[in-house]
């Protein structure tokens, strides 16, 4: 599990909710109304932006952050070292038989075990790379159209809550109650859009990045492999991609 990302969501819903009851009533926050215009509206509207299997894909791709397991790029060049100990102690052929459950590395094996032409696998990893970044970029835009809608349907909220209030002019006690429920809607808006979708966009564009890197570790680390199977040769290529305080001495 990703702790780093759920811990930053815990504590700025937490800062945000202490500074409310610190404030004093907590209910006075709370409008029904409102979040049926901020969160019913943008689930709506999203709905209209894209098509379901992409909304649904979006929102699969902004879980998985929390759940799955962040691989580093170290971990990736050592499973690639260990894969050239493999093809130099029992051959090429022997890579067959690796198993794995990344399928990108399993298919780099099998065409290692093919002895297939370096040109080859350059362009397997480049189709990888651009059905990935396709992939990636649903949620990307997902999420990135989520932070602008709702604060949009915030805006609608206060628009039809002053409308609401100046309706009530006659009436001077309720102006004060009847501008904070107007408000609430862009601090509904302005929250979900801070907290949630801004950040979730920008955590799934950096995975992007982070995953297109292990398939070029992959790919230079096949390469190497068929070139020349020396794993201290292979990782001291590979070590190039890790930072230098990062680096063993072999």
């Amino acid at each position: 599990m990703d702790i780093v990302t759920l811990l930053g969501l815990t504590v700025g819903l937490s800062l945000i909710i202490g500074a409310i009851v610190i404030g004093g009533a907590v209910d006075v926050f709370i409008n029904v109304p409102g979040m049926m215009i901020v969160f019913g509206g943008t689930l709506a509207s999203i709905m209209v932006a894209f098509p379901f299997e992409e909304v649904i894909q979006g929102f699969n791709a902004g879980f998985k952050m929390f759940v799955q397991r962040k691989t580093k790029v170290r971990d990736v060049v050592n499973i690639m070292v260990k894969v050239a100990e493999i093809s130099r102690r029992e051959g090429l052929v022997a890579l067959e038989n690796v198993q794995t459950e990344n399928m990108v590395l399993k298919k780099s094996c099998q065409l290692i075990a093919d002895n297939a032409d370096p040109a080859l696998i350059r362009t397997t990893l480049a189709i990888e790379i651009s059905s990935m970044r396709r992939r990636h970029q649903v949620g990307q835009d997902v999420f990135k159209r989520l932070a602008a809608l709702a604060p949009a349907f915030g805006m609608m909220g206060t628009l039809i809550g002053l409308v609401q209030m100046l309706s009530m002019l006659d009436d001077p006690k309720s102006i004060g109650p009847a501008m904070a429920v107007a408000l609430l809607t862009t601090f509904y808006g302005s929250a979900m859009s801070t907290l949630i979708f801004i950040p979730m966009a920008a955590k799934l564009k950096a995975r992007t990045l982070q995953e297109q890197l292990h398939l070029e570790v992959i790919f230079e680390g096949a390469k190497s492999i068929l070139e020349n199977n020396n794993p201290r040769l292979v990782y001291e290529k590979l070590s190039s991609f890790l930072a230098p305080h990062e680096r063993e001495t072999r």
